[in-house]
């Protein structure tokens, strides 16, 4: 770390820093608190995907109790064909946002499987989309959960570090600038009494040798 200057230039500079800070730091601490508000969103986005992932495999198996007796292989029967994930932009933060997904079925045969079959397909494509929706909140949230991380360290630098380091160094400046002033005061008084005392020393003896 470089050495205080002490002088008028130096206190400049540290009282341009301190405005700076202090003009930035409301608008961190608000970027703080609205990415807080989105991590609680998240929060609530990610539990309720996970609750209708849930919700689909126990509606599945309410719907659908004879799966345990099946005969015929269904592993497979549905899966995930592709998706488009776009980018959100959130408070300044980059999302990944769920824009399209596509399920793909594999061929079966409609006379030799049991008509609950097309239920069991649609509920599997609706789960696997779930999943995925449920896979994108917790990414969000992760992402948020960093940058709250990081806006609250710069808000504790500059609270806990930069404004009060800066208006310690004020404060030290000025107080050097005052003594140093005060000093220079009072070197000058006495060199005005030295030379007041020099004349009148001048004087005597000037007056001496004309009586």
């Amino acid at each position: 770390m470089a050495k205080l200057k002490l002088s008028k230039h130096a206190l400049h500079d540290q009282q341009e820093q301190l405005r700076l800070y202090q003009r930035l730091l409301p608008s961190l601490d608000l970027k703080r608190r609205q990415l807080t508000i989105e991590v609680q969103k998240a929060e609530e986005d990610y539990a309720a995907a996970q609750s209708a992932v849930d919700a689909l495999e126990t509606r599945i198996g309410d719907e659908l109790p004879m799966l345990a007796d099946v005969e015929f292989r269904l592993g497979g029967l549905v899966h995930l064909k592709s998706y488009k994930v776009t980018e959100q932009n959130v408070v300044g933060v980059k999302l990944p946002f769920l824009d399209s997904i596509d399920c793909a079925v594999d061929d079966y045969s409609r006379l030799a499987t049991p008509p609950w079959v097309d239920t069991l397909v649609q509920r599997l494509k609706d789960a696997t989309e779930q999943r995925m929706r449920a896979e994108i909140a917790g990414k969000r949230l992760s992402i948020l959960k960093v940058a709250v991380r990081r806006i609250l360290q710069r808000v504790n630098l500059f609270e806990k570090i930069l404004i009060p380091t800066a208006k310690q160094n004020i404060q030290k400046i000025r107080i050097f600038l005052g003594d140093a002033e005060r000093a220079s005061v009072i070197t000058s008084k006495l060199s005005k009494q030295k030379q007041q005392q020099l004349r009148e020393a001048e004087a005597k003896v000037e007056a001496e040798e004309v009586s």
